[in-house]
């Protein structure tokens, strides 16, 4: 969540905040008169009790109709604390209902518009010419089904349709890839994480989960826990409710987990293979650090990802995602998106965003510097999202017979293999 001050003092810059992300403007004002009827209710609560107990000191002293009138004044009081109380925590409560309805401020760099209102920051890589290599381009479904790597059929017969079973090689690469891109995060400093698929109501809230993008959402009524869509939400509330000392920042963490998706808005998209999905595994970096660092944290997060393509030998851009795409909890991001052959355009592989101190103030995440405790700033990145990321090896390293060359980054997670080959039938 946004800093009531902040709201207070500069309005119109969170009600800018809320038009480019193409939200309800009304709520920075409904938010305003809830908070308004909060301060005003609170000053009215204490000085009704202050009020109430001056005349209890009075009371003992008085005799006669002087403590009889007194008497009767004191049950007014009481019966005026109690509306006053409860006029304070309605207005507290309708407050923080508002508040958490309201998106992170968008960054003043970021690009106003919807999905396709992007800015292209940079692009790497040489995309292959197929044609002057003499031959058509299989995509990655057809090549798993050479490689005896991927079954979509059984995975559908089991679980239904966004399912798939990764066989044979398909499982190995996904156990190399995991293995190389924490390998490389450990590196970099990173503290590795195995962490927990389910999570409770106020670890998923307080990460913005339960928003805008609740419609994604698997939730186990019966347990009321909700199985992760990321495991940013297991990381960030990894220090919920604790405060934490300045020299121990920045902290960096990179969890594994599998992650679970409805795809509920994507009705009829990449209905084809393994891209879009409704369980994968991926491996995500995820950042605590002071307020003032947030913004160059988000390029070292960015450098990572931009890394970790770069070694797997895949024609990527950088782009800066526009306001209206860009999820609540983020001030702004960055998605590197890898070329995919057979599809002619470039799909996102990797996302970071910097979240600043929205989701460490909705999940009570505080920072001691000397004296001074206070909020700080959290940033996520994905470094591998698995089924997407075989997607783009086997359509990017593909050769005319099926095979698929495997990069160098991954040689010593599969054996020392430097080719994938087609299983005899």
């Amino acid at each position: 969540m946004i800093d009531l001050r902040l709201l207070r003092e500069d309005p119109d810059r969170v009600r800018a905040s809320q038009r480019a992300r193409g939200e309800d403007v009304a709520l920075v004002d409904a938010l305003l008169s809830a908070d308004e009827r909060r301060r005003s209710s609170g000053v009215r609560f204490d000085e009704l009790r202050a009020e109430q107990k001056a005349l209890g000191k009075l009371i003992p002293k008085a005799a006669g109709d002087e403590k009889a009138e007194l008497l009767k004044k004191a049950g007014q009081l009481s019966a005026d604390v109690k509306a006053a109380d409860a006029d304070r925590d309605a207005a507290d409560t309708e407050t923080q209902e508002l508040l958490q309805r309201l998106g992170n401020l968008v960054h003043p760099d970021v690009p106003v518009g919807g999905e396709e209102d992007f800015a292209t920051l940079e692009t790497h890589g040489t995309i292959r010419d197929f044609a002057a290599e003499g031959f058509e381009p299989k995509d990655h479904l057809e090549l798993g089904q050479i490689l005896g790597a991927i079954d979509v059929e059984r995975g559908a017969k089991v679980s239904g349709s966004r399912f798939y079973f990764l066989t044979g090689i398909g499982a190995l690469l996904e156990l190399a890839l995991v293995n190389a891109a924490m390998a490389q995060a450990t590196a970099a400093g990173f503290t590795p994480m195995l962490t927990p698929a389910l999570v409770r109501p106020q670890s998923m809230a307080g990460t913005g989960f339960l928003g805008q993008a609740s419609q994604d959402v698997y939730h186990l009524a019966d347990d009321d826990l909700y199985l992760v869509g990321t495991s940013e939400v297991a990381l960030a509330a990894y220090h919920m409710d604790e405060i934490l000392d300045a020299d121990r920042l920045p902290l960096r963490y990179a969890g594994f987990s599998p992650c679970f998706r409805r795809e509920a808005g994507s009705h009829g998209k990449d209905t084809r293979g393994i891209f879009r999905v409704h369980q994968f595994d991926k491996v995500e970096m995820f950042s605590y650090v002071a307020p003032e660092d947030s913004q160059a944290e988000h390029q070292r997060l960015l450098a990572w990802e931009k890394q970790w393509l770069t070694s797997l030998e895949l024609p990527y851009r950088v782009i800066d995602v526009a306001s209206a795409d860009l999820g609540s909890s983020a001030a702004r991001k960055f998605d590197c998106e890898a070329w995919i052959p057979t599809q002619g355009k470039y799909r996102e592989l990797t996302s970071t965003s910097d979240c600043t101190e929205f989701q460490s103030r909705r999940l009570s995440i505080r920072v001691r510097d000397g004296k001074q405790v206070k909020p700080l700033a959290t940033l996520n990145g994905t470094l591998c999202a698995v089924p997407r990321t075989i997607v783009a090896i086997l359509e990017n390293h593909q050769q005319a017979d099926g095979s698929v060359r495997v990069p160098e980054v991954l040689r010593p997670y599969l054996g020392g293999r430097e080719v994938l080959e087609p299983v005899s039938k």
